[in-house]
């Protein structure tokens, strides 16, 4: 058997003697079989890829809050009357989930699709309140801010190759087109 499947297994072997999943003696068993009795000292200071795992996902819940941080935010935004004060406080969060989005991509792939959409959604949530409540009878000007945020979206997918920003920006561009003019 291959090293590394050998680690893999005593990884495993491991990971369940700290989280009691099996008997301890029967984990001792196991790690010694596996080691075929070595001694397990750099087996045990490296830290198990169950438990590596485990702290991922730990961190994705952690950051999973922030679309349900962004949801009230707007619902905040298009409820409240200091539109001035939730429009600013939505605007920052949005930036924040942008500049985070960038820091975690690095690190961790599978948050930052989600902090990009949730930066998107609020920027949209913004300009839409800010359009309806500064010009509430000026219907263009709200499809110009639309237009501009698909835009963004589309130049955003493009610089940063996410497809769902550049798809959603072209068709949203559409839609605004089709409904504008006809």
């Amino acid at each position: 058997m291959s090293n590394q499947r050998k680690q893999i297994i005593i990884n495993e072997i491991t990971f369940w003697k700290q989280n009691k999943l099996l008997p301890e003696h029967y984990c001792d068993f196991l790690t010694t079989l596996y080691t075929e009795g070595e001694k397990q000292t750099e087996i045990q200071g490296k830290p198990s890829q169950s438990v590596i795992a485990q702290e991922k996902r730990k961190a994705l819940a952690k950051y999973s809050i922030m679309p349900i941080i962004a949801i009230i935010f707007i619902i905040l935004l298009f409820t409240m009357n200091a539109v001035w004060l939730v429009a600013i406080f939505t605007a920052v969060l949005a930036i924040g989930c942008l500049i985070g989005a960038f820091y975690v991509a690095k690190k961790n792939q599978m948050l930052s699709p989600l902090l990009h959409l949730t930066s998107a959604l609020l920027l949209l949530a913004v300009t839409v309140q800010v359009c309806i409540t500064y010009f509430p009878h000026n219907i263009t000007v709200l499809y110009i801010a639309l237009l501009g945020n698909c835009l963004l979206w589309f130049i955003s997918g493009l610089a940063l190759k996410i497809v769902y920003f550049t798809v959603s920006g072209v068709l949203g561009m559409l839609a605004i087109g089709i409904y504008f003019f006809l």
